[in-house]
Parts: structure tokens; sequence; C-alpha cells
């Protein structure tokens, strides 16, 4: 995959940050669009806000321009809120739906024109565990990345005959500034008897004793430039056999499993 041009949303921290370096010291050249500027040594960044349309255009336009193509899309912008469905506020449901789902979609309509001309490209979007095992005091980060993971499977099979392929990458517990970045809301603990103050905070000390950015990065990378990668991957042994496991077991096992582990 040397020399191949590849995009990556979100590549100013994180788990974008890790995939960026992975692709950039595999030889592609590679763009980073995001909100800060905070660029990376041999890394071309563009300021680009996936909620906006005309910014993601102009972005995506731009590396077209000096690239000439785009075979690697990686999408990983994306932001957390929490807190009971109750008492979350419509204006933050719909910017975590905005940023996660529509602002993932927004990039890869501007790339799909170029990769259909080309007949080529690879489009990886970062879901999450918690689309596959939805998390109680996270319904709607959950929603969001349920529904990445829908689209990416319905896209996968509207784009293969151009020669595009699609890889869902959903991370577990990832020690990187997201937790910090949350959003949080604990309007309604009282009514909720604390349970969302908790249910959080494990959260979160999961998140911070969970795996390295590097490594979730790499995964994501990897996936970028394998000749075929799996349609839908976890990070880590243990978020795949969650994922697995809730798969087989009775819908009420599971949910049980989930309100021990989050909701009591």
């Amino acid at each position: 995959m040397a020399n191949k041009i590849a995009i990556v949303t979100g590549a100013s921290g994180g788990i974008g940050t890790e995939a960026a370096a992975f692709l950039r010291n595999s030889g592609c050249t590679v763009y980073d669009l995001s909100r800060s500027n905070n660029p990376q040594d041999g890394i071309k960044h563009i300021r680009c806000d996936v909620t906006d349309e005309e910014s993601v255009k102009s972005a995506v336009d731009t590396v077209i321009k000096e690239s000439g193509r785009v075979d690697i899309l990686v999408n990983c912008a994306g932001m957390g809120i929490s807190g009971a469905v109750e008492f979350t506020k419509p204006e933050d449901s719909f910017r975590q739906m905005d940023v996660n789902l529509f602002g993932t979609d927004r990039v890869v309509r501007a790339v799909l024109p170029v990769m259909r001309k080309q007949r080529t490209g690879r489009l990886v979007m970062t879901g999450s565990v918690a689309g596959m095992t939805p998390i109680p005091f996270q319904a709607w980060y959950s929603a969001s990345k349920a529904a990445i993971i829908s689209y990416s499977m319905a896209l996968m099979n509207e784009v293969r005959p151009y020669g595009i392929s699609v890889a869902v990458i959903n991370p577990g517990d990832i020690k990187t500034g997201f937790t910090a970045a949350r959003k949080k809301s604990v309007q309604g603990n009282g009514e909720y008897s604390g349970r969302i103050e908790r249910s959080v905070r494990k959260m979160e000390k999961d998140e911070q004793n969970g795996l390295p950015a590097s490594y979730a990065g790499m995964i994501v990378a990897k996936a970028a430039l394998k000749k075929s990668p799996k349609p839908i991957c976890s990070t880590g042994f243990i978020y795949g056999f969650l994922c697995t496991l809730v798969k087989v077991l009775p819908t009420r096992v599971s949910q049980w499993v989930l309100y021990r582990m989050y909701a009591r």
C-alpha cells in the first residue's frame, strides 16, 4: 500500500492520531482532516469540521487537487455524551448523531465519486463495542455506533461492484483523551438513585485501564491496509468474545449482564 493516498478524520488525537501515524510509517501519504491544528510530522493537516458539509467538501477537494486520488478513508472523528435518556437534551442527542453518524456520512459521500471513478478504495469506520452491546446511560452514543455498523454493512454491498471495500472496527475500552472530553450529564441522578453517576464512573475507570490508543490505531490502520479485512472487527480478544457472547446468549440474559455491570 506504499504511495497510497489516505484521509484520516479526527487524527488530531487518540485512535485517529495513532492510525494516521501507522499509515504514514507504512508509506502512505496521509491527510489529517480535523478541527484542531495539531499536525504530526509527515502528515498533511487540513482543517475540517465533519458537521459542516462545505468544510468537508472543501477539504476532500483539496486532497484530490493535490494528490489526484483517494485510496483510503479512515473515519475516526467522533464525540461522546452520557446521561439518562429521560433527561438528555434533544440538542445534545442531535449533536451526538450529527458528529458520529452524519459526520461519517458526509466524508464518505465526498470521497465516493473519486473512488468509484478509480474503481478502487477502502473505507474504514470506527464503530464501538457499545454499538453491539448498548451501554445504559450512554444510549445515544451506543445508538450512534450501532447506526454506523448498520450503515457500513449496507454501504458495503452498494459499493462492492466498484472495487470499494468497507470495514468497521469496534474498539472496546481504550485509554485516550476521549474520556475527559465526554459531555456528561448527571441530571436526574437523584431520581435514578445515583445510578447515572455510578455507571459513568465505572465506564470511565474501565476506559482509563483499557488498551492503549496505539494498539487500537494499529488495528484500524491494518484494516485499511489489508487486502481483504474482516467486515467487522473488535479490538482485543476480550471485546471480540463479549460481542460474540451477546449474539449467542438470549437477550434477557445479556441485558441482565449489562445491567449488573453498568446500571445498578
